[in-house]
C-alpha cells in the first residue's frame, strides 16, 4: 500500500510541476494533497513530515515567507525545507510551494 501511494504522489507531483503560472493555486493544492498522501503512508510517526517538530515549528516562518513573497526566510523555515528535501530527495517543488504546503498542514 505505501508503494502505491508513493507512486501516486510522484504521478500527481509530475502533473503539478507542469502546471502553468496561472494555475498556481491548483498546483499548490495538488502539492499539498500529494504531500499529505505521502505523509499518510509513513508508518513511523517520528519520521513523518506532518508530525515532525521541525516542520510544525516552521508554520510562522512559512507564513512570513509567503506574505513577504520570499523576502523573509526564517531559521525554522530553512530547517523545515532541508528536512523535507532530505526525506523526499526527488521532490521538485520550489520554496514557495513548500511553504504553502507547510501552511496547509
Amino acid at each position: 500500500m505505501p508503494i502505491a501511494r508513493t507512486l501516486a504522489f510522484f504521478s500527481l507531483f509530475s502533473l503539478a510541476a507542469g502546471a502553468s503560472a496561472s494555475s498556481f493555486l491548483v498546483t499548490t493544492d495538488t502539492l499539498v494533497d500529494a504531500l499529505a498522501g505521502t505523509i499518510d503512508t509513513t508508518s513511523n510517526a517520528t519520521s513523518s513530515v506532518v508530525d515532525n517538530k521541525i516542520v510544525l515549528a516552521a508554520k510562522d516562518d512559512a507564513a512570513s515567507f509567503v506574505a513577504s513573497q520570499g523576502a523573509l526566510r526564517g531559521v525554522h523555515l530553512e530547517a523545515a525545507l532541508q528536512h523535507i528535501r532530505g526525506r523526499m530527495p526527488t521532490l521538485q517543488a520550489d520554496d514557495g510551494q513548500l511553504a504553502q504546503a507547510i501552511l496547509a498542514l
